[in-house]
């Protein structure tokens, strides 16, 4: 299997050409490869561009509900995978990544195109390659039924949980992806791999969550830590940033533009009056190899 790697903010992706692949990818060949210790190592896989035509394309198109008509005339579909080989629906951080490995192999240029993911249908711009991806992420959902959560048909803001003990308050949202909000006088990394776990597989989200822990710096800065669903402890994420930051506004913490601090460093988000949302930040390439591992 051919792979390029990048990461964004410390993110890492290897994406993989569809066309490179001999065999289909499986759970278990995903977790192998995305191994930090015995693998490659990396956050996920972006396998794409499916191209119109193909049974993928058609698969996600469907499943995001998006007419496949209205799909050709972007860049194809992508599926994004996490390192325990279950399916993601959207990732800011791996749609600047492949929007950057689009740029890199002459697909695209500095004009904007579309992708489908399974999260819905994106709009991306490369504006410097290196410094400057901007994704147009969609609309920010506070709705139970959308994110979705157990319980009545509500919106999903400043709810208490008690965990080990802990009393948190939370709020929920969904950007083509669940994301449960935790917010925090003081945030580390280890409060993050301690509640986290619990948060992402609570029995309130059936489709279990990505889960961040918030704490607003000013009027237009928030700082995260980040739980990812599939994943685990994460450096960044791009709809993690995009979720935290629609929150505070939500709230009235924060006003757009707001700058999300996370340990692999910043995004720029962009939060209209109906929560549509605009994500900036850089992706660097680190290298591009071929993963063909030993027979035990």
């Amino acid at each position: 299997m051919k792979f390029i790697k990048y990461h964004g903010l410390g993110n890492d992706y290897l994406v993989v050409n569809p066309a490179d692949l001999t065999q289909k990818l499986t759970e278990e060949c995903i977790a192998a490869v995305c191994e930090r210790h015995t693998g490659v190592g990396s956050d996920g896989i972006l396998l794409g561009p499916f191209l119109p035509g193909s049974d993928d394309f058609a698969q996600i198109c469907h499943a995001a509900g998006i007419a496949e008509s209205d799909a050709r005339a972007g860049l194809g579909a992508l599926r994004i995978y996490n390192p325990d080989g279950s399916e993601a629906e959207k990732s800011g951080n791996g749609l600047r990544i492949f929007s950057r490995y689009l740029y890199d192999i002459g697909m695209v240029k500095k004009e904007a195109f579309y992708l489908n993911t399974l999260g819905g249908r994106v709009k991306s711009k490369v504006i410097e390659p290196r410094e400057q991806i901007q994704v147009e992420m969609g609309r920010v959902s506070f709705l139970s039924s959308d994110i979705p959560m157990l319980g009545e048909a509500r919106e999903v803001i400043r709810e208490k949980i008690v965990l080990k003990g802990r009393e948190f308050v939370f709020c929920a949202a969904n950007i083509g992806n669940p994301h449960c909000i935790v917010l925090c006088e003081e945030i580390s990394a280890e409060l993050a791999k301690e509640f986290g776990p619990l948060l992402e597989n609570h029995p309130m989200f059936p489709e279990k969550a990505n889960v961040q822990f918030m704490r607003v710096l000013g009027p237009q800065q928030i700082a995260i830590e980040v739980w990812e669903r599939g994943a685990g402890y994460t450096l960044a994420s791009g709809s993690s940033a995009c979720a935290n930051a629609a929150t505070a506004q939500k709230l009235g913490l924060c006003r757009s533009p707001i700058t999300v601090t996370m340990p692999g460093g910043e995004i720029l988000t962009q939060i209209d009056n109906q929560f549509n949302l605009i994500q900036s930040g850089p992706v660097r390439r680190v290298c591009e190899g071929e993963w063909q591992p030993e027979q035990e």
